[in-house]
């Protein structure tokens, strides 16, 4: 039976060719969408801006963070621009809308969060911008407590459950380093043989001033006429972030810690009710209100939370705790609290490109960030 509007395609026509401006549009529309994909649930580029993580990571460090060791956490701000993170380049404008939002929801992954892993993250502190939590500024840290840990640092010393936590290889502190007896700097020669270098402050070098590891000093120290002392037993030195009111949870009436003695602090896990007190508060405020969504009424005693009255709290998600391992030269958690795990991008996995003041590291390149650090 014929049907005069539907017409059989002739197998002998000739095929219509695309233009080289089609070809190349729909080569184009197939790498975005195949980069977009990878980037979001397998892996995506990441650069070590700060020295917070020296000499573990080091700045201009290129590597890429895997989004599969702890499963792929599905866009909460889907209507992006491809490629880039939150602003865009030259227009200085956003690079997304927030006209649809998604509830945080993440993927199977190979492992759990682990002790000691170098982690990559939205800042949760981030709230200048009003971003959404996957557009926030992204940050990498140690992950040094689990859900459930208790921290504490007894003069520069960490401890995770009572113990003495994992030192890192290339932990640093804060050192003043003096020729004696003019109190002159080290030399740029010196500075380079040792590969030790003033500690930057707005990219400025501070004179006298190094963070440095155990061997660090040691070889210093091997350096006839020279004096080293560490920072905090100076008066009148530079002491950053050493206030109590600069550190979580910012209530000197209750909490007397700073970035060298702080704790004892439990993470909080997912499930677990606590009693909430006028005298703990202020650790757990910022969960209840910013990263949970809840409204808090702290005038009266039971606290109000989202109309009623309770005297505890239910967590309803993973917190860790993160640290640089150049501790006196890392903004952390120390200064800004639990990282949520909805804030939780992905784990370091290796470095493909890296270049410092004498070029290119070769030595650096393809290598595992747990390589690197052992």
């Amino acid at each position: 039976m014929n049907i005069p509007f539907l017409k059989k395609k002739d197998p002998n026509a000739p095929v219509k060719k695309k233009t080289i401006a089609r070809e190349w549009l729909d080569a184009a529309v197939f790498a975005i969408i195949a980069a977009t994909i990878i980037r979001t649930f397998f892996i995506e580029a990441y650069t070590i801006p700060t020295p917070s993580m020296e000499k573990s990571l080091l700045v201009n460090d290129y590597l890429f963070v895997s989004k599969m060791h702890y499963g792929a956490r599905l866009p909460m701000t889907p209507l992006a621009i491809p490629f880039v993170h939150h602003t865009l380049p030259i227009f200085n404008s956003q690079s997304y809308t927030t006209l649809i939002k998604a509830p945080y929801k993440r993927l199977w992954g190979f492992s759990d969060v682990e002790r000691n892993d170098d982690m990559v993250f939205n800042w949760p502190q981030d709230h200048e911008n009003n971003r959404p939590v996957d557009k926030k500024e992204n940050y990498i840290k140690r992950c040094v407590a689990l859900p459930g840990d208790s921290i504490q640092i007894k003069e520069r010393v960490l401890y995770v459950n009572g113990q003495p936590a994992y030192k890192p290889k290339y932990q640093q502190f804060l050192y003043h380093v003096a020729m004696y007896p003019t109190g002159y700097d080290l030399s740029e020669e010196t500075q380079k043989d040792l590969n030790v270098y003033n500690l930057d402050d707005n990219g400025q070098p501070i004179p006298n001033m190094y963070s440095l590891t155990e061997d660090d000093v040691k070889n210093i120290k091997a350096i006839p006429n020279v004096v080293v002392r560490l920072y905090d037993t100076l008066t009148g030195m530079y002491k950053p972030g050493m206030a109590q009111a600069d550190c979580f949870p910012r209530d000197t009436a209750h909490f007397k810690w700073n970035q060298d003695n702080y704790g004892t602090m439990w993470i909080p896990k997912k499930g677990v009710t606590i009693n909430l007190t006028h005298e703990n508060i202020a650790l757990y405020r910022t969960v209840i209100t910013e990263y949970e969504h809840h409204t808090l009424d702290e005038s009266s005693f039971p606290f109000i939370i989202d109309g009623k009255a309770s005297s505890t709290y239910t967590f309803a998600m993973n917190y860790y705790w993160l640290m640089g391992d150049n501790r006196h030269n890392s903004l952390d958690s120390r200064f800004w609290g639990y990282v949520p795990e909805d804030h939780v991008v992905g784990k370091a996995w290796f470095i493909w490109m890296s270049y410092g003041k004498q070029g290119i590291r070769w030595s650096r390149l393809f290598r595992s960030v747990k390589a690197l650090e052992n």
